[in-house]
């Protein structure tokens, strides 16, 4: 029960008038006369009630009047914020080139009030429709009004307008929307605000810096989770529940702040440049007493937004975790197509009329936008950093002027080119018929781009762009004297490996791994290295880009100093498809060196007709002499390659291409398992924080009766199991004991576990490790581990207790997109049969079978339908009405938000093109397909639809695709139905070209309706709509524990 008011008494105990006082009266100072007001007795509640009426019928009214806002609306004066003012938590102070007369002042006496919440919320920003087409947007009806609303933020672009951009972005899943919804934010600034532009785009990429440039945020979560207490008036249990109830960090921050009724003070409005600079600070501090500077910017920012949207995004960000979908891609997209129309005042570059561009016909417009955009990439990829892309673009707009300013520069790395994988050397040979090519061994070490200038300063950067000179000194200082008569300056490219050096003999990549990555001394080192150079990109100031890889490479090794095990080219033969045995004998020795396998190259661009006739009578290489792999992937290499002569033998950065073609030993198809024993754990992050996870396995030496550790399992358990799991082994509980002598391993996990289970574990590889113990002795110092390892569901939880539960029910996902896409007039959707096929297969394996689309509806593909693109079993059932397929798909689709993902243990998504416009952002169906993955569960795609994987992540929070080998339809296929123009036009993204952004790895058939499919750990995905039911076999045999690749 309450308990009772308790009124105010004077020392007499008789009842004396109450006065009330208004808001300002409890921080003005009071005047020596009091005047009663009213008799009226208020209990303390009613008193802050009816203050607080009083304050916001005072706000109302200030709201109503055109006179620039008061302090008196909640700012702080002046002299209580000169500190924060210095500190910078992400407002702006106001620039020394505005005169005093560029902003509203206010006079009055400021003072400390209650806020309502709901009145900080910027309505101008968030009604600006940046959603519609660039060609109909006009930035100039919202800049004047918003260069208003800004002065009184210290004229700066506000985060309210970026907040927005990512509001609408988020809550599309048309990849067009989210092209335009940028474009528009862009023009905006770029129009309105320039200065704010490039930390626009740090922002929107989620990046405070280029890869090169070594700053991170180094926010752990307990510092983003004090902060939101802090901020939002939460407790621990209150915070704890907001995470259980929506895991992701952004959405425990717009529920903390959309329950927040009142604050303090009015939150000063955030900008864009405050809070990019505040990210600057936040990584730059370092040493005793930063995590305190840390968490005091991030209090103070998150104080500092205005809305529960601007909380959400503003979190995200600060865990790097934006999730917005708008990829690298996307945004050099949207800056092409911004600075053909928009351009700042101060410039002069011609820029597109609107409604000019509007009457050209839209092949027309496809082609403006596309050169442009191959501008912008090109310059992206040769000098990745927009800190100088944009004050280019905003100088001289998109012009042939911006490839000279933002070309190759030393000391900047470019974009690497990067090799297509290929099944074996069958299929290379297919790939490459009437070509030179060469083949390279590809050491299993590190790639790096080594850059030396006329001084001798020498940068050394990895595949991803990172700075690691710090890293190889021994390195630095043997660069400068591999330079031969007449090098001055170079780029080059090579791989670092671990190397004896005495004899030269290639060491394995862990034993790299071993090395120092920081503060390395010269003398200090105990692992020698060894670079493999193979490609030469600039020479004396000149790029070599353009040049062919023949070229090159007599440059890099003419005028390039060899230093045996210190500095050497990589060992290669030339060849053409009918050296097939001198190819298979050097792949051996490759492997037998210790290498991966081969990188394939072309040597010219040009082809060589007359090889043709004789290749006719080539006999294929049989993959039964091929180590490893499967037989299943034997190849005609008769078989003409229609893309041929678009292969090219320049250097192509930030492209995949099948140029370079990666031949590697397959590994995939081993189906091995250890027993292991559970000894050790670690508490899990994010939604796993409740669970142990990871957990270290180890193995029993027969010899001395030890476990001895071999590696960590983090991924492929269902929440059930780590539920049960947890409990099991529930801190103070008698299964949770002291390090026990019993076993060897290195590092100290936070609990032990008293060993009495044994878990079959399915494993991808072994590896040399230097790290876990198991083996020890037998190869050196190391013992065994393994390498990129994920387990797969099937054996693992086939623990004592026989915890794996994953549910037999499929839910096959299926595009509602159906929008007008062929030639003819006829329009796409989903492929009849790459639905009814998976369907059918899962129904007779005995699946439980849902299907659904995000919105809950469906149109199959047009062409899908024509009879000759089906079977005749296809055409019976087409025609049976009463099957069983068409009852589930005229009255049982489901939409995917109404689903709950925990009864399915199977995710497949059927393809067709309408998938393409979809499944890229459908939210609700790649959540149930992540949940299952992350369950131990399997997921399934076939020709266009693993496009829908660009949105999955996996249990560490990386891209599920990152480092994964997928196939899909492929681009050239695209060419060949001739709806590439299509989809050019529709700004849609092609598997291939989906896996190249997310660093995934795409393996095409060997022609493009061939039935091919292949595994990757638990993702299964196909090529085309012959594929479909191999695709779903695999993926229930896969579900059933036969891992292999087929």
């Amino acid at each position: 029960m309450p308990s009772p008011a308790k009124k105010r008494k004077t020392n007499d105990t008789k009842p004396v008038p109450q006065r009330i006082r208004g808001i300002r009266s409890f921080f003005e100072p009071q005047n020596a006369t009091r005047t009663p007001a009213t008799p009226a007795l208020l209990t303390d509640e009613e008193l802050a009630r009816k203050l607080q009426a009083e304050w916001n019928e005072e706000v109302r009214a200030d709201h109503q009047s055109p006179s620039p806002p008061k302090d008196s609306l909640g700012l702080l004066s002046r002299e209580a914020n000169a500190e924060d003012r210095d500190e910078g938590f992400g407002i702006e102070p106001q620039s020394s080139a505005l005169s005093s007369t560029d902003f509203p002042r206010d006079t009055t006496k400021t003072v400390l009030s209650l806020q309502t919440s709901s009145l900080n919320e910027d309505t101008i920003s968030q009604s600006i429709p940046f959603d519609q087409s660039p060609l109909t947007f006009d930035p100039s009806d919202y800049i004047e009004q918003l260069r208003t609303h800004w002065a009184f933020d210290r004229g700066h672009a506000s985060y309210a307008i970026l907040t927005r951009a990512f509001v609408l972005i988020n809550n599309t899943q048309s990849r067009i929307k989210i092209v335009d919804t940028l474009v528009n934010f862009l023009r905006v600034v770029t129009e309105a605000d320039p200065d704010s532009l490039v930390p626009a785009v740090w922002l929107t990429t989620n990046a405070v810096a280029p890869p090169y440039v070594p700053l991170e945020l180094g926010l752990g979560g307990s510092i983003i989770s004090k902060a939101l207490k802090t901020a939002y008036g939460l407790n621990s249990q209150g915070l704890k529940i907001l995470y259980d109830k929506h895991g992701d960090a952004g959405d425990v921050a717009f529920e903390a702040k959309k329950r927040q009724t009142f604050t303090l003070r009015r939150p000063r409005p955030l900008s864009i440049r405050g809070v990019y600079e505040s990210l600057l600070k936040i990584s730059q501090s370092k040493g005793p007493g930063s995590q305190e500077a840390k968490q005091r910017i991030v209090e103070k920012l998150l104080q500092d937004t205005r809305g529960a949207e601007e909380s959400r995004y503003l979190v995200r960000t600060l865990v790097q975790h934006l999730r917005i979908g708008a990829v690298k891609t996307t945004m050099l997209i949207a800056l092409a197509r911004a600075f053909l129309l928009s351009r700042p005042a101060a410039s002069s570059f011609s820029v597109y009329s609107r409604t000019d561009l509007s009457k050209l016909k839209k092949e027309k417009i496809a082609s403006i936008y596309n050169r442009a955009e191959e501008i912008v990439r090109a310059c992206y990829a040769r000098h990745p950093n927009y800190n100088d892309l944009i004050p280019c673009l905003l100088e001289v707009g998109i012009s042939d002027e911006l490839l000279v300013r933002c070309g190759l520069t030393l000391h900047i790395p470019l974009r690497p080119m990067l090799g297509s994988i290929t099944r074996d050397l069958t299929q290379m040979l297919t790939k490459l018929q009437g070509r030179k090519f060469t083949c390279e061994y590809k050491y299993d070490g590190q790639r790096a781009q080594v850059h030396c200038d006329s001084s001798g300063t020498v940068s050394i950067f990895s595949r991803h762009l990172e700075r690691m000179t710090e890293k190889y000194p021994d390195l630095v200082a043997l660069i400068p004297r591999i330079r031969g008569e007449g090098v001055s300056s170079f780029i080059l490219e090579g791989e670092i490996v671990a190397v004896n050096q005495g004899t030269g003999e290639l060491l394995a990549f862990q034993t790299l791994t071993n090395r120092a990555k920081k503060n390395v001394g010269i003398d200090s080192i105990k692992i020698s290295v060894c670079l493999f150079a193979f490609d030469l990109m600039f020479l004396n100031g000149e790029p070599l880009l353009e040049r062919p890889l023949r070229e090159r490479r007599e440059l890099l090794r003419g005028l390039f100093i060899d230093i045996p095990h210190h500095f050497t080219f990589v060992k290669s033969i030339d060849a053409t498809s009918l050296d097939s045995e001198a190819v298979l004998a050097f792949y051996k020795d490759a492997l037998d060196a210790k290498c991966e396998g081969l990188m394939v190259k072309l040597l010219d661009d040009s082809v060589t007709p007359y090889m043709h006739e004789e290749e006719s009578a080539t006999k294929p290489i049989s993959t039964s002499e091929l180590p490893s792999a499967p037989a299943s992937m034997e190849l005609n290499v008769n078989a003409k390659h229609k893309d041929r002569r678009s292969l090219l033998s320049t250097y192509e950065p930030d492209k995949r291409l099948e140029s370079w073609l990666k031949v590697k030993k397959d590994y995939s198809a081993a189906s091995d398992t250890l027993d292991l024993i559970p000894i050790a754990a670690w508490h899990g992050q994010g939604r796993k924080a409740k669970w142990w996870s990871p957990i270290l396995l180890a193995a029993r030496n027969p010899e001395t009766g030890l476990l001895e550790a071999v590696t960590k399992c983090m991924s492929g358990f269902t929440d059930k199991f780590y539920q049960a799991n947890k409990e099991k082994y529930a801190e103070g509980s008698e299964n949770i004991i002291s390090r026990p002598n019993y076993v060897e391993y290195r590092n100290e996990p936070e609990v032990w576990f008293e060993p009495q289970e044994v878990w079959e574990v399915a494993f991808a590889d072994i590896t040399l490790s230097p790290t876990y113990t198991a083996a020890i002795g037998l190869s050196d110092t190391r013992s065994i581990g393994q390498r990129k390892i994920e387990f797969d569901p099937i054996g693992i939880d086939k623990f004592l207790s026989k915890m794996h539960d994953l549910p037999r029910k499929a839910l096959i996902a299926v595009s509602s997109a159906h929008p007008p896409f062929y030639l003819d007039g006829k329009k796409t959707g989903l492929s009849f049969p790459e639905a009814l096929h998976p369907f059918n297969e899962l129904v007779e394996a005995g699946f439980d079978v849902d299907i659904a689309s995000e919105t809950g509806t469906f149109a199959y593909d047009d062409h899908s339908l024509d009879s000759h693109n089906l079977s005749h079993e296809d055409q019976r059932i087409l025609q049976s009405f009463d099957y069983p397929f068409h009852h589930k798909m005229k009255n049982q689709i489901f939409k995917a938000g109404d689903l709950s993902a925990h009864e399915y243990g199977l995710f497949f998504a059927a393809g067709g093109h309408g998938a393409m416009y979809d499944f890229p952002h459908a939210r609700h169906l790649q959540a149930i397909a992540e949940d299952i993955y992350d369950r131990g569960g399997v997921i399934g795609a076939v020709d266009q639809a693993p496009v829908i994987l660009a949105g999955i992540r996996s249990p560490d929070g990386e891209p599920l695709l990152k480092g994964k080998e997928i196939t899909g339809f492929p681009t050239k296929g695209e060419v060949e139905l001739k709806v590439i123009d299509k989809i050019r036009e529709d700004n849609l993204k092609t598997v291939e070209e989906i896996a190249q952004d997310l660093d995934a790895h795409y393996l095409p058939p060997a022609h493009n309706f061939d039935d091919f499919s292949h595994i990757d750990s638990r993702i299964v995905t196909g090529a085309n709509a012959t594929s479909a039911t191999g695709t779903v076999r695999n993926a229930i045999k896969l579900f059933e524990g036969a891992v292999a690749d087929f």
